[in-house]
This record gives structure tokens, C-alpha cells and sequence, in this order.
């Protein structure tokens, strides 16, 4: 899709010199609709203005050899994330146990990241990793209840529409035979109105029944994420690791 509305985001980004920032921004600059670049070398940020999905933009800069990190995008209170993982199990009573000795071991297949670039319009960059080839279908639930997983959202969020007309009906993509698919989406709602709600992405037909925990259904519920300049935290005061270090132990839970 052709996004028309251009957004800030801050990335924290490695860099220590001015041919670092250079290979970045040459980088960015290849894609389409990046229309500005700044660096601040001292705290190690990248602000990019654009129209360009921001996971465009991380694989842009990992292309350089750097990693990023998303640290900001649009207005304060204006954007939002959901961290979509699979609560498919195929030993039931194995799971039960971990779970009662506080242990988790659902996997990371999905990203979405949604920015409100409008009074009504938000943009939705959703990536998927590590599931089935095929057709998904992307869509924002009734509840934010994750107590069984996909199976206890409810209904698709109608938002006063009905069926494919319902606001939380986001659309369908294709994830390929490596197992990765994207979408960069716009949508009529605003972003607190999907706060506490969940998504799931699925391949399951839904006039079929229930959803049900299947290996390729990813659900995670929304939540509030900072815009730019609204997070400065180098340093998590719970487990007193940097960001580098926490990036590390997500991407090896399948963070994207």
C-alpha cells in the first residue's frame, strides 16, 4: 500500500563516528518515502521522518551491521504495539506445569506496531516470522483476555461496523515459504480505542467455529508504546541491564 501520511520515529542505533551515520542514512535514503535523517552520535539516536513501515526501516540499518531499536514513534499517546506470540501447545499438561512454576515457553512469531498519523487514521506495520505459508487474516479482538489464548479474544472488534466492514477486521496478507510475510496497513480508528484489546493473526476461517490455539494463530494484546522523545531509559531500574542487553535476550525469545 502507498502510505500518505509522513511520520517521526527514533531509533537507538550504534553508531561512533560521522561514516557511521553516513552508511545509515545512505542506507534509509534507498528506501522510498524517507524524507529526512538526523543522527545524534552522543546518544547513539537515529531520527528518520517518512512514510516508510519502521520494520523497513530496522532491516534497513541491520543491513548496515548494525542492530536497532525502536524507541519512539508519533505524537505522545499516539502509538502502539502488540508483541504477537503462539499459545499453541502440543503437550497440554507440560505447559500447565511450567506455567504453575512461573515459566513460559510461548514463542515470539509476530510484530505490530501502530502509529496514529490523523484524528482518524492509524497505520499499522505488522510483520510475522516463523509460521506456515499461506493467507492470514489480521484482526483486532472484542477482549484483551489471553487467558486461553486466541480462543477467549471473543468476536472481532465491530466498532460500531459489522463483518468485513467491522474496525477490527485489518485485512489479509501472505506469508511466503520462508515463513515470513509483512503488511503496512491504514485503518479509520483511533489508537485509544484499541488499548486492551488483542490481536490475532490467523490462517483459520472463523465461520468455521471458534479460533482455536492452531500452531500458525499468533495473538498479543495492545498496549501503549512511547512516541518520540517520550522514552529516554538506557538503563531497565528492575534488572539494571541496558537496552542492548535486553534487545539480545528478546531476539533470542524471536523478538523481531
Amino acid at each position: 500500500m502507498t502510505v500518505s501520511y509522513p511520520f517521526q520515529t527514533v531509533f537507538a542505533v550504534p553508531m561512533t563516528c560521522d561514516s557511521c551515520v553516513k552508511d545509515v542514512s545512505d542506507s534509509l535514503y534507498k528506501l522510498g518515502g524517507i524524507t529526512k535523517v538526523e543522527a545524534n552520535l552522543e546518544d547513539q539516536l537515529l531520527s528518520v521522518e517518512g512514510t516508510a513501515a519502521p520494520s523497513s526501516i530496522v532491516e534497513a540499518i541491520q543491513a548496515t551491521g548494525r542492530d536497532a531499536i525502536l524507541r519512539g514513534s508519533g505524537g505522545s499517546n499516539s502509538a502502539a504495539v502488540s508483541i504477537l506470540e503462539s499459545f499453541y501447545r502440543a503437550d497440554d499438561a507440560e505447559h500447565a506445569s511450567k506455567e504453575l512454576d512461573g515459566e513460559s515457553d510461548r514463542e515470539v512469531r509476530g510484530l505490530a506496531r501502530m502509529v496514529q498519523v490523523s484524528p482518524t487514521t492509524t497505520l499499522i506495520d505488522l510483520t510475522l516470522r516463523g509460521v506456515a505459508p499461506g493467507s492470514y487474516r489480521a484482526t483486532i479482538r472484542e477482549y484483551g483476555n489471553l487467558a486461553e489464548g486466541a480462543s477467549s479474544t471473543g468476536p472481532v472488534w465491530s466498532g460500531g461496523s459489522e463483518g468485513d466492514a467491522a474496525k477490527g477486521f485489518l485485512g489479509v496478507f501472505h506469508v511466503g515459504k520462508d515463513g515470513r510475510g509483512s503488511a503496512y496497513l491504514d485503518k479509520t480508528f483511533k489508537i485509544w480505542e484499541v488499548i486492551g484489546h488483542a490481536m490475532v493473526v490467523s490462517r483459520q476461517d472463523e465461520s468455521a467455529g471458534a479460533l482455536k490455539n492452531d500452531p500458525d494463530t499468533v495473538v498479543g494484546v495492545i498496549a501503549r508504546s512511547a512516541g518520540v522523545w517520550d522514552n529516554d531509559k538506557t538503563v531497565c531500574s528492575c534488572t539494571g541491564k541496558t537496552l542492548w542487553e535486553e534487545r539480545k535476550e528478546k531476539v533470542e525469545k524471536g523478538m523481531l
